[in-house]
């Protein structure tokens, strides 16, 4: 029998998708699993499926994947890596009818180790036991991994060969002492216990415990460059490469765990648990999330999001164009956002107060709670957050304080780990990946980061559509539209004659020859 449940607003539910890698997973009107696809942009992946459009264009095969599609579940996770694996993980437990790729049980390579045997060596798998050996992995990028294990094997003196016990017969038929690949712990050239340690420094290696050795393989890559052996510079430089993707931290995923696997959003949840974990004295109904942007030299901008009970407030979003400094200083741009952010604020305040002598008699912060009833009035966050770690947190505690602003509650959000940083703490609040409020702080910051990079694509829009022309006495807006139209470029301008310039209408031979010269005089 059909679901009789009503089809639900997948348009709606599509607005509150973060922007995040992860995997999501289709749905037909029976409940059934139809597709499982990855997305390093769950936003922009899942918005593919929902433009008329862009469904119009699809192949045959995905017009009636999305013709049937009733609803969508989805799971953010780390990195691409992760997706890569879940996705794996999920099409072998659902077997969906629209996907073809993983199907089959072929799995990614594990690493496996038996430190019980004498002489215990690095072998790759596809298929974890229970035997007693220790496994890393997965592993998807199977290139990577084997450059990795290469590298490992000479680096430490490891064998390769497959006896169980070799001996001096199996040392006669190998040639790896001799070209120094292996330390021959066959022939007792090194002891059993020494042969051990150097199995344990590899698996700290592949634990992601020793990145030291990858710190020396980019000095190493720097001084072959700073040579000009570029040659051996590019060989390090992709051994460094493999070794990043091989060492990417990569959860396993259960099969058959579906309830662990698929998680609804529940943003009033995210905030109850983020009060919880940040020890706040109430949830962070209303948060505001800045980020800077630039690029080169051009154009610093700053973004504010501001979020309600768990959810975009879109309407007091804000955007600022950095005054105060030229060229990239995140530190100096960050504290100027939040200084005009929060004046303003206060600023509305004394004003909504009418009476400025009783609003200053009070705290700020204590001061504006009492306007917090005016619907009209946009008030203090609960929650301040900066993209940034301690060096942007800093100065924007700083600029809180000269405001009065004290007791505002105010964190930062390292982007690599994912840390969480409090004032005057020196130690970040770890959020497990898994939990709703991280998640809650990682969709804020990721809209602050969408909305401040859309701004500055727009900023440099227009100033590539500025041209040299608008400085050229005479040649108005309209002039320089039949000017371009005409030639493409003012590349192709400064090239052509003055009869071809006086051709395009609008434009005397006069005018031709003063925008010439113009053009010569600009260089």
């Amino acid at each position: 029998m059909p679901d009789s449940r009503a089809k639900p607003d997948l348009q709606a539910k599509l607005r509150d998708v973060p922007h995040t890698p992860g995997v999501y997973i289709m749905r037909d009107r029976l409940n059934n699993v139809i597709y499982v696809g990855k997305a390093r942009d769950l936003r922009k992946r899942l918005a593919n499926y929902f433009t008329p459009a862009r469904s119009k264009l699809a192949d045959r095969k995905t017009r009636a994947l999305i013709a049937s599609i009733w609803d969508f579940d989805l799971h953010q996770v780390r990195n691409d890596t992760e997706a890569l694996v879940l996705e794996s993980k999920l099409i072998k437990e659902f077997r969906p009818r629209y996907n073809v790729s993983f199907r089959d049980d072929k799995r990614y390579f594990l690493v496996r180790v038996h430190m019980g045997d004498a002489m215990p060596r690095l072998s790759t798998t596809r298929l974890r036991k229970e035997d007693g050996a220790r496994y890393f992995g997965p592993f998807p990028h199977g290139m990577a991994l084997r450059t990795t294990l290469n590298w490992l094997n000479k680096k430490f003196g490891l064998r390769v060969c497959r006896p169980l016990k070799p001996g001096e017969a199996d040392y006669k038929h190998c040639s790896n002492d001799i070209i120094k690949n292996c330390s021959a712990p066959c022939i007792a050239r090194i002891s059993q216990e020494d042969y051990k340690k150097r199995i344990e420094q590899a698996c700290e290696f592949l634990d992601g415990k020793n990145k030291d050795l990858v710190t020396a393989l980019e000095e190493e890559m720097q001084h072959a460059a700073a040579r000009l052996d570029f040659e051996k510079a590019a060989e390090l430089r992709d051994m460094v490469d493999d070794f990043k993707k091989t060492l990417i931290p990569t959860r396993t995923f259960e099969r058959g765990a579906r309830a662990r696997v698929i998680r609804s959003i529940d943003p009033m949840a995210d905030v109850q648990e983020l009060k919880e974990l940040l020890h706040l004295e109430r949830p962070p109904l209303v948060m505001e999330c800045f980020d800077i942007a630039n690029i080169g030299t051009a154009h610093c901008v700053a973004s504010m999001v501001r979020f309600k009970n768990g959810v975009p407030d879109n309407s007091n979003y804000r955007r600022y164009r950095i005054k105060s400094v030229s060229g990239q200083n995140d530190f100096v741009s960050m504290a100027e956002v939040i200084r005009r952010r929060f004046s303003r604020i206060l600023l509305e305040g004394r004003r909504a107060a009418g009476d400025a002598a009783d609003f200053s008699q009070e705290a700020p912060a204590e001061a504006m709670q009492h306007l917090a009833s005016n619907p009209k009035f946009v008030t203090l966050p609960d929650l301040v957050i900066v993209d940034g770690g301690k060096g942007q947190l800093g100065v924007a505690v700083t600029e809180l304080q000269r405001l009065g602003l004290h007791d505002l509650p105010i964190i930062g959000l390292a982007k690599e780990h994912e840390e969480v940083y409090r004032p005057g703490e020196s130690q970040p609040v770890i959020i497990p990946h898994e939990r709703g409020a991280l998640k809650l702080l990682q969709r804020i910051r990721d809209e602050a980061h969408r909305w401040a990079n859309g701004y500055h694509q727009l900023l440099l829009g227009r100033r590539v559509a500025e041209s040299i022309l608008d400085d050229c006495p005479g040649v108005s807006k309209a002039r320089k539209a039949a000017l371009l139209k005409a030639f493409g470029s003012v590349t192709r301008l400064r090239k052509a004659s003055e009869e071809q310039i006086a051709a395009v209408p609008g434009i005397s031979k006069t005018l031709a020859r003063q925008v010439l010269e113009f053009l010569a005089s600009r260089g």
